[in-house]
């Protein structure tokens, strides 16, 4: 991976000011549900704009020139405003692998806004999704392990839509498994789709990684997820992700 000199050159204190991005950003959190417990693991924290705009909206703003600076900030926002809310949960934050050019360096303005504003690091989740294209599987590993020994959880997201396979579960390791909502999709009546789940959570189950199910929107879906034996859950069958809020367990939906 190549990055520009000027960026390598930057110190951390940029990172923490969010500068170079042009505009704002603002963070939401959704949920994660320990069926077993019944009770909040985490909150995922999902980009907004400044008015509270989508994420559509976010990445149409971002390119080569300011990535680092997104990706920098949003890790940032995601640390300062969850300890401002008092959040005692995991926090899962998504990061972009290509703008991480060395995982010990990128990780230093983690570590100081979490000192910074309160935060426990062991309580961070950091996951990387299918949407980014990845074409150098040995440099997203060198991360994971980085992560790893920090005592930071990995976690792939959309599993089963993008670039991940089963040898990348098995080389990777990580920590969780976010099977993509396309999966999770009426899965209740879907045969091959089961298959699928069903072969993912062995191998999960052998290597010691969590699966997580995402996009959730139905009692059938629901009904047939725990079934298989997954434990953590998410979607909008419990909460939607709220701007600058953090749901609270009596406030959520289908956990009887």
């Amino acid at each position: 991976m190549h990055f520009p000199e000027t960026i390598k050159q930057q110190t951390c204190s940029d990172c923490l000011s969010g500068q170079s991005l042009g505009f704002q950003i603002r963070m939401a959190f959704q949920p994660i549900i320990d069926w077993l417990d019944k009770s909040i693991y985490a909150y995922e924290a999902l980009v907004r704009g400044p008015q509270g705009e989508g994420a559509g909206w976010v990445f149409q703003h971002i390119n080569e020139g300011n990535k680092y600076y997104f990706d920098q900030a949003c890790r940032v926002k995601a640390i300062q405003t969850a300890a401002r809310l008092g959040c005692n949960s995991f926090l899962s934050i998504n990061f972009l692998p290509n703008a991480v050019y060395n995982p010990e360096t990128c990780i230093k303005a983690t570590i100081e806004a979490a000192d910074l504003y309160g935060f426990d690091l062991t309580k961070l989740i950091f996951e990387v999704t299918e949407g980014e294209q990845i074409p150098d599987k040995a440099h997203l590993n060198r991360i994971f392990q980085s992560y790893s020994k920090r005592g930071f959880q990995t976690a792939i997201d959309d599993y089963g839509s993008g670039f991940a396979t089963l040898d990348w579960l098995i080389e990777l390791k990580p920590d969780i498994l976010k099977l993509d909502m396309q999966l999770i999709r009426d899965i209740d009546q879907h045969p091959a789709k089961q298959f699928i789940v069903e072969q993912t959570v062995a191998q999960c189950e052998l290597q010691g990684t969590k699966v997580l199910a995402e996009g959730i929107e139905t009692r059938a879906e629901l009904d047939y997820l725990t079934s298989v034996g997954i434990r953590y859950l998410q979607g909008y069958y419990f909460a939607k992700p709220q701007l600058e809020t953090l749901a609270q367990t009596a406030e959520l939906s289908g956990l009887q």
